[in-house]
């Protein structure tokens, strides 16, 4: 049976909804909170969630992303009192079905519960009747529930010849992703052809793209096919499409509509049947306000969306992507497979990786030079910019902790001068030991901390704790 999930305190409306929901024939439950929301979730899968957004102890738009994610992949649609431009846009951005007001009327509201389940029960006829293979990953890893959507996205773009564009950060993977969306499509046997548009010079663009005539030009002594001529069949890649200039975008988007150019020195038009993928670290859509990216040519490109998660935003995959890359420089550097200390992968997901993977990939390069002849590989291992943002993160929790009040009886309350004095040298104490755990040297313990020498030093007597210098 299907069950239907309201995470919302008007009592009032969720009598109305329940008497919708079991007209249709359906099970429906209710909880009031964001808390007993994400309660009843964990121990029961729902097909649809109505999700309001004003809850006594949050707003619902916080949840919507891990209630996206939930294993049942359950759809939600958010019904709120009151509805706002900007709440209607996160919301379908992360992934909600569709935003509603509660003044809609029972039709309505009955009409989008029809549709939603009917969308979901035909997705998962489709599915069961589709022949599953397994999708060629080539060196795409991680498991993450971010990272398994964006492979899903890839499925279904290799499933069609639709025109793709993948966004994401610098270092995300973009053309990974590409590659893996045309050996996963019926032209994986043909051309994978790769246009680096920040590197496109201007003068010599079209001669490179549309290829040239004998004799056009001194020094064209044959004919010579254009990088678009040589994807006919196969997969035309535009890496960095966001440097393209305004008349290469006009270009462009002449051979996308009609899928045919002029070789230079040519009087014949050429066809060239090519799947376009696009990628990009840039916001066409700013560009496109600014006059610096047509309009047109986006809206070309941009007919299958793929956007690619940072990698802060999948931290479940650091471990693995990590060893990998671990074992990938051991080969290279021909050395065997190393150890790796507990806490190394903790280090790791404590970092932001503004590089994403990119930097990931050149640090673990860098662990394995810094750890050479050692068996095993350590936090010390890693680069000291990372070493000393990772101390000041640790510092910066130890902070918070202090903030924190115990709770404290009439019998056991000390007086203030005593606690004062005890909070302030336990911190300092925790203080001291994350900074000559996270540091290598007295030297920078000093520039981490801040504190000179002499007074460090007296410190470290002071709480029996010591470093070689």
């Amino acid at each position: 049976m299907v069950k239907i999930l309201a995470i919302d305190d008007d009592e009032d409306f969720c009598y109305s909804i329940k008497r919708i929901i079991t007209r249709l024939g359906h099970e429906f439950f209710s909880e009031p909170t964001i808390k007993d929301g994400l309660g009843i979730v964990e121990q029961c899968d729902f097909d649809l969630i109505l999700l309001d957004v004003g809850l006594p102890d949050g707003s619902g738009l916080d949840i919507l992303p891990t209630l996206k994610e939930l294993p049942s992949m359950p759809e939600v649609v958010i019904i709120t009192g009151e509805g706002d431009a900007e709440g209607a846009e996160l919301s379908i951005l992360n992934g909600a079905w569709d935003y509603i007001e509660k003044t809609a009327s029972t039709k309505k509201i009955s009409l989008t519960v029809t549709r939603v389940l009917q969308y979901r029960d035909e997705r998962k006829k489709t599915n069961e009747m589709s022949h599953v293979t397994a999708l060629k990953r080539d060196s795409i890893i991680g498991d993450s529930p971010k990272m398994k959507k964006s492979l899903d996205f890839v499925a279904k773009a290799a499933a069609c010849d639709a025109n793709v564009l993948i966004t994401g950060e610098t270092g995300t993977g973009k053309e990974l992703f590409a590659n893996a969306v045309h050996i996963n499509s019926n032209r994986y046997n043909h051309e994978l052809v790769t246009i680096d548009c920040a590197s496109l010079p201007e003068n010599l663009a079209e001669n490179l793209l549309f290829g040239h005539k004998k004799g056009v030009y001194t020094g064209a002594s044959d004919n010579s096919k254009g990088l678009i001529e040589i994807a006919n069949k196969g997969t035309l890649f535009l890496d960095e499409i966001g440097e393209l200039s305004l008349p290469l975008q006009k270009a462009f988007l002449r051979v996308l509509q009609e899928r045919k150019f002029r070789p230079l020195g040519g009087s014949k038009e050429i066809k060239s049947d090519f799947r376009l993928v696009s990628a990009t670290n840039r916001d066409l859509d700013e560009m496109v306000k600014n006059k610096t990216f047509r309009s047109d040519l986006l809206f070309r490109i941009r007919s299958f969306h793929i956007e690619l998660p940072k990698l802060s935003d999948r931290d479940e995959d650091i471990k693995k992507l990590s060893k990998h890359y671990l074992d990938y420089f051991c080969e290279e550097q021909m050395l065997d497979s190393k150890g790796v200390s507990s806490d190394f992968f903790d280090a790791l997901k404590s970092y932001d990786w503004a590089g994403n993977v990119r930097e990931l990939a050149n640090t673990m390069e860098h662990v394995i030079i810094a750890s050479l002849n050692e068996p095993t590989v350590f936090p010390k291992h890693l680069p000291k910019h990372i070493r000393i943002h990772i101390a000041q993160s640790k510092l910066s929790e130890s902070k918070k902790e202090t903030k924190k009040s115990p709770e404290y009886s009439k019998d056991n309350m000390p007086n203030l001068s005593d606690y004062r004095d005890h909070v302030l040298l336990n911190y300092e104490k925790r203080y001291l030991s994350d900074l000559l755990r996270s540091t290598e040297n007295i030297k920078e313990a000093c520039y981490v901390s801040g504190i000179s020498r002499s007074r460090l030093y007296a410190l470290l007597k002071k709480h029996c704790l010591n470093k070689n210098s």
